[in-house]
């Protein structure tokens, strides 16, 4: 009787920890299937050495690498429009899009720029827009001379 119960609720906790993606989770209850694989897309490399991917799947969530506009003209409309095509495009290839965006991190070379970059930013993710985090960087600035880089986690 007890091993029956426990067997049920091995199965029932295993069952709510998928549901919530909680994969690891299950597989210590003992869930034997294969969890979902992380799937990484465009590795990037340094010296023959993999350093970053510009999106990893895992399950039905994908992460968006930090995407910057890293050419002129250097005004921070048109590099936030850069970027906001440039995590679409990845969101695509990725199998998701803008509206299934679930957070977006913004890092600003000045804060100065926030306002601006907002009026561009607006809209671009549907009528339910993401959590969102932004924040000037510290001295140095956005890498590669952005003005904005911009990373996102979504869900397929």
């Amino acid at each position: 009787m007890k091993t029956e119960r426990r067997s049920a609720l091995k199965k029932l906790f295993t069952s709510a920890a998928a549901f919530l993606g909680l994969g690891m989770v299950a597989k210590a209850a003992g869930n034997t299937e294969p969890s979902d694989e992380k799937v990484v897309n465009n590795v990037t490399n340094f010296q023959e050495v993999p350093l970053f991917s510009g999106s990893t799947r895992h399950g039905n969530i994908v992460y968006i690498a930090g995407k910057g506009a890293h050419t002129a003209p250097f005004e921070i409309r048109a590099h936030t429009e850069i970027v906001l095509q440039e995590l679409e495009k990845e969101l695509i290839k990725a199998g998701s899009s803008m509206e299934k965006v679930l957070k977006v991190s913004v890092f600003l070379n000045d804060i100065a720029d926030y306002k601006a970059m907002n009026e561009v930013y607006k809209g671009r993710f549907g009528k339910k827009p993401p959590v969102r985090t932004t924040v000037a960087v510290a001295k140095g600035g956005v890498p590669g001379d952005s003005l904005v880089e911009m990373d996102c986690i979504a869900y397929i």
